[in-house]
């Protein structure tokens, strides 16, 4: 699967976003070494902390199939610029893989392309735990 593809399968959750407090979907497809691919969109709730975004609800959805061997994700927002995954979404991410591609979109296919590991450098990850 291409690039654009994953961008496009992100970009489809965004109209299944449940966002009633920012109003900001955004929407995420994960694409596992063996070429399966989960989508997610984030999940907002009136008490903030149980929220879940879309890269973590894609993540979780995979996870729950067994498959944890995280190639690329792709995050696509409404905005005029590139939707980046957040701080937690970043470390959740770096867990199953810190060299995965990060494919950030915009609705309009425009994408931009990072390693997980230059968007979250010096990272604490399981080979941190490994260093005891």
């Amino acid at each position: 699967m291409n690039n654009n593809e994953l961008v496009a399968m992100a970009a489809a959750m965004l109209d299944k976003a449940y966002v009633p407090y920012s109003k900001f979907p955004v929407g995420a497809a994960i694409l596992c070494e063996d070429g399966s691919v989960y989508s997610g969109c984030n999940i907002e709730n009136a008490a903030y902390g149980p929220t879940i975004c879309a890269e973590r609800a894609a993540l979780c959805r995979a996870i729950c199939e067994g498959n944890h061997k995280i190639a690329k994700v792709a995050v696509v927002g409404e905005t005029e610029d590139y939707c980046y995954p957040c701080g937690v979404c970043r470390q959740t991410l770096y867990e199953f893989n810190p060299n995965m591609k990060i494919i950030c979109g915009r609705r309009d296919g425009n994408i931009v392309e990072h390693y997980l590991h230059e968007l979250l450098p010096n990272a604490f990850g399981p080979l941190t735990l490994n260093d005891k």
